[in-house]
């Protein structure tokens, strides 16, 4: 432990204790945290089913860094050099089009544990859980933009014979990990301009939905959530899958109901929407991400939203029933940097989150005494979490402060450059 950051330490543990803080409870509850953090970063959303294939589904990654993963083996390369400089034992979120399969080219309806081995063994040796998601997009059979809605019964066939596929790969990674996987359903069904009928894709969606969940998977190993939106490219007009299908179906079908805090109006606050969804379902699942005016997927950054986000789950003792998943993809910059940097501004605002005297700002506000209330929150802003912060990473051998930026670029040097791409 270097001894400036030990002595900083100290000094602003007591700074913060002094407001019935228990900074050591703090550092061990954050050092017990799991991010899920996306593998999709590191390739621009390619896969590895077809990665020459263009994206569809509304998603978009732009830019032209060099170091793109182009296998598996140089992906999970990368997540391991990102997991280096991230506090903490964590998860890694893959997408079905990073099976992995051979000489053999199977359809997608068709995919199979086996395809995930190397995943699997990777996973085991590091202590890390794996999450896994349907890949509902970038296929022939999405062309159209309607997946598990679409007319078609032979389509919504082979969507949900995915679906079910993938849900069974969730529960093989849970048994072989030892952690539950979540399965995420994240559909990019929609219509571009005004619907003359809203009900029958809807209707179509439930069915298929209903079919999906009537296998059985045993929830030891395998979580089931699904993901609204709002809109996206090319179905700005309709969304199926929206929020409040999504409500009532998990309600319905004690399934968790994820939010992405880019999948909502600009105006709406998903932290707002935590405890309300806490009171009636045991868990949460989210996807945390930086959207710019629309459901862009930035790289996460030390803001008010993500921070408002940690601060309603510690409020309400959740960090235990919520699966938290990151979701960004950036190609602009290395990226690499990207997933060290949004994964570590989101597990500093859950320390700041932690360091936060809750019961103290809760006692003010029942009280009534709003004045105490807000300058507390503000003279907050300016406390010494940054050296908390040091001390935690300093604690999990990881690099304090931007000095992790020199391991990226030497890895950027003696690795990334030398792909061609």
């Amino acid at each position: 432990m270097r001894t400036d950051i030990l002595e900083r330490y100290e000094n602003s543990k007591k700074i913060y204790e002094n407001l019935g803080v228990d900074v050591e409870k703090v550092i061990n509850t954050l050092s017990n945290v799991k991010l899920s953090i996306h593998c999709w970063q590191g390739d621009d959303v390619r896969g590895f089913e077809t990665p020459d294939s263009s994206l569809s589904g509304g998603i978009s990654a732009t830019g032209n860094y060099p170091g793109r993963a182009r296998n598996g083996e140089e992906l999970r390369m990368d997540l391991d050099k990102a997991l280096s400089l991230i506090p903490g034992t964590h998860k890694v979120n893959l997408h079905a089009i990073y099976a992995e399969f051979g000489d053999e080219t199977p359809s997608r309806d068709k995919i199979e544990p086996r395809h995930f081995e190397k995943w699997v063994n990777w996973a085991k040796e590091r202590g890390l859980g794996l999450d896994f998601n349907p890949s509902l997009f970038s296929h022939k059979m999405a062309d159209s933009g309607l997946t598990l809605s679409h007319p078609c019964p032979e389509v919504r066939e082979f969507w949900i014979n995915h679906c079910i596929a993938s849900r069974k790969i969730g529960e093989y990674f849970g048994k072989e990990l030892g952690q539950t996987c979540l399965t995420n359903i994240w559909i990019p069904d929609g219509y571009k301009d005004t619907p003359s009928d809203r009900l029958t894709p809807r209707k179509r969606l439930k069915e298929s939905l209903d079919r999906i969940f009537n296998v059985p998977t045993d929830s030891r190993y395998n979580d089931d959530s699904v993901e609204s939106k709002v809109f996206g490219i090319g179905v700005e007009s309709y969304t199926v899958g929206s929020h409040e299908f999504y409500l009532n179906y998990s309600m319905l079908n004690n399934k968790l109901c994820l939010l992405d805090n880019g999948h909502f109006h600009p105006t709406e606050s998903v932290a707002d929407k935590i405890s309300s969804m806490l009171l009636f379902q045991d868990k949460l699942a989210l996807h945390i991400t930086r959207p710019v005016r629309w459901d862009s997927d930035h790289v996460i950054t030390f803001s008010d939203e993500v921070r408002e986000i940690a601060k309603e789950l510690v409020r309400a003792n959740a960090l235990d029933k919520v699966y938290m998943g990151l979701d960004f993809f950036d190609a602009s910059i290395n990226r690499v940097a990207a997933w060290v940097l949004g994964s570590r501004n989101t597990l500093k605002a859950l320390l700041e989150a932690l360091l936060t005297p809750n019961e103290l700002l809760s006692k003010i506000q029942d009280e009534g005494d709003f004045t105490r209330r807000l300058v507390l929150l503000e003279e907050l802003k300016t406390y010494p979490l940054g050296d908390i912060w040091d001390y935690f990473c300093e604690l999990n051998n990881v690099p304090s402060r931007e000095e992790w930026l020199n391991d990226i670029k030497d890895y950027e040097t003696e690795i990334l450059n030398k792909r061609g791409n």
